[in-house]
């Protein structure tokens, strides 16, 4: 029986090839390679984590206060890189997408639904459930996504006092 562990996930390319294939994808939309467009990707390789394009902003903000990149800017180079599969989201419905790397290994998610505290996990007897799944009802799985919620540790904490 497989076990579930959290992870640590790290991106399985350089960045250097990831910033070859965004050059390439401004290229091909006949868009500008932009210093501001170059400090969202790499804010996004070095930072392990699932962010909304506000706290992203407010993170390249704090990181290169001489920089001058917009919310807008975000949205797009977020939204294009998405469509190309370089970064991925999750939505949260009314409150709107977190988005992270989408470079990394395979791994599912588990939220809170109190403090929006977003845990990677990889669990392998899950994976091949769900390939028996899949199989069982004439399907050729091409890719999943799975998303548990529920309440953290430290909230149920603070909801017990």
């Amino acid at each position: 029986m497989g076990h579930s562990k959290t992870l640590e996930t790290t991106p399985l390319i350089s960045y250097e090839t990831l910033l070859s294939h965004f050059k390439q994808l401004l290229r091909s939309n006949n868009l500008k390679f932009t210093k501001q467009r170059e400090v969202i990707l790499y804010t996004l390789y070095n930072h392990n984590g699932h962010f909304t394009p506000e706290e992203l902003y407010q993170l390249i903000k704090q990181e290169n206060p001489e920089l001058n990149a917009g919310i807008a800017t975000i949205y797009r180079t977020l939204s294009l890189l998405e469509g190309e599969g370089m970064v991925t989201s999750i939505s949260f419905g009314t409150q709107g997408k977190r988005y992270e790397l989408g470079i990394k290994a395979h791994h599912d998610h588990i939220i809170c639904t109190k403090c929006g505290k977003i845990l990677e996990f990889f669990d392998e007897s899950i994976e091949k459930k769900q390939e028996q799944i899949a199989k069982k009802l004439g399907f050729k799985m091409e890719d999943h996504s799975l998303k548990i919620f529920g309440v953290c540790p430290e909230c149920q904490k603070s909801s017990d006092k």
